[in-house]
């Protein structure tokens, strides 16, 4: 997607916009809600803070919201093992990271975002991707095919919570599966990683009090994120509806100033079901469902504590190599366990300073294998201005070295030797990452 077509969707929009027909009034900027919904790793349940903000007036009726979000960073890591960072703020792979000590100073990724409310019930959104770092394409971070645009969120919703407490949308979104956010500034949780989806699906939901339960039909086959079921006889195209994500969560008002959320999930085709040798969004000949439990305490509208737990209802069948010496480590389930913690040190809305610490995990092998697992602790300061403007330092340690792809060998020497592989249970590495995250 080339700047051509930047230029002729803006000026679409402006058009758009000026037709009293269509029911758009407004054209402009509000620099906060576009921080909420553009924010990569906090709170990504999209289509529930469009409702609320709807539901607040903090967006009116027949408006269109221009909104855009750059993260630039600058990170510097150090591995025991030479190639071998398990930072997944960006891949990790020998491509990108080479010996034992990388940086970079670079854009971490680039959104512009088109909001449009067409009445009190209908609203519309849009959101355009370019992130190098953890970009699919082949090759490194200026290899063309990593250089792209995409368009990475899209849906229509329906629903006015003021007026009736079920809601629809349809479109490309996130899944409603457990608590995949982070308290961290910047950085993804693993549990993100692992088990966060992304995928063309329809969501109803229903919300009253504190009682919030939500359902999405996803479509079937390999998913952009974390969802997987087979179509027909075993293939990955995307021609059925048999996909799911069900959620159900309660908030408890403890005290005046004390909020406690408990939550559940049920995904019916997690990521984790392909045979041997395992590669990204190849078919499976079965689904392999996942659940989670999630709970966050709120204190004071100051404090955050949150934790969730997630794991696999079957065994991931690739992770099961059949070739000597690696044959002796059986398949395993797939978890990831998250907690976290979050403060405010003020309360200010022209500069916030927030103090964050989390750990998150993926469990993926027998005990004892070189995939066995991989985790990650991230230590963050925050400086959020005008509710939009965020400076971030953060420190961060992973353990282990587990790329799903290829994660337990491959066959055939492609890429690797028979009985080898290239996950690596000891590995270890530590790093920092300061940046700023500019919305409008």
């Amino acid at each position: 997607m080339n700047k051509t077509f930047l230029v002729f969707l803006f000026v679409g929009s402006v058009v758009f916009a000026q037709n009293d027909t269509i029911g758009i009034k407004t054209v402009g900027f509000n620099p906060d809600f576009s921080y909420k919904m553009l924010d990569q790793n906090q709170n990504l349940r999209k289509v529930n803070i469009l409702l609320e903000e709807r539901k607040n007036g903090a967006i009116q009726n027949n408006r269109l919201i221009i909104g855009s979000s750059l993260i630039s960073i600058f990170d510097y890591q150090r591995s025991n093992t030479d190639s071998k960072f398990a930072y997944l703020m960006r891949h990790p792979t020998a491509n990108n990271q080479i010996g034992k000590s990388v940086s970079e100073a670079v854009i971490h990724s680039f959104q512009f975002s088109i909001t449009a409310t067409v009445n009190s019930w209908i609203t519309t959104h849009a959101e355009l991707l370019y992130n190098p770092e953890q970009s699919f394409g082949a090759g490194t971070i200026t290899t063309l095919s990593r250089n792209q645009v995409q368009l990475r969120k899209g849906f229509v919703v329906f629903g006015d919570l003021n007026s009736f407490p079920l809601y629809g949308a349809i479109g490309k979104m996130d899944a409603p599966f457990g608590q995949t956010g982070s308290v961290s500034p910047f950085t993804n949780s693993t549990m993100w990683h692992a088990f966060g989806g992304l995928g063309y699906g329809l969501q109803v939901g229903y919300t009253k009090g504190g009682f919030h339960a939500k359902f999405m039909a996803v479509q079937g086959g390999a998913q952009f994120r974390a969802m997987h079921t087979p179509v027909g006889d075993g293939t990955n195209v995307p021609s059925k509806l048999n996909n799911f994500v069900g959620d159900v969560n309660y908030n408890f008002n403890i005290s005046e100033k004390v909020n406690l959320l408990l939550g559940a999930s049920y995904l019916h085709g997690s990521a984790y079901c392909q045979g041997f040798p395992v590669t990204h969004f190849s078919p499976c000949q079965d689904n392999n469902p996942a659940y989670t439990y999630y709970g966050t305490l709120t204190v004071n509208d100051r404090l955050i504590l949150k934790g969730g737990f997630a794991k696999t209802s079957d065994v991931w069948d690739g992770t099961f190599n059949p070739t000597p010496p690696l044959n002796v480590f059986e398949a395993a389930k797939v978890s990831s366990l998250d907690f976290g913690a979050k403060y405010d040190l003020n309360q200010s809305d022209k500069v916030r300073y927030t103090i964050s610490g989390e750990f998150s995990n993926f469990r993926a092998g027998a005990e004892g294998s070189p995939w066995e697992r991989q985790s990650q602790i991230v230590l963050g300061l925050a400086a959020l201005m005008n509710k939009s403007a965020k400076l971030f330092v953060e420190v961060f340690r992973t353990e282990g070295f587990a790329p799903l792809n290829f994660i337990s060998g491959s066959a055939d020497f492609q890429p690797f030797a028979p009985g080898t592989t290239h996950s690596v249970a000891d590995a270890n590495s530590i790093g920092i990452v300061v940046g700023a995250q500019i919305s409008f």
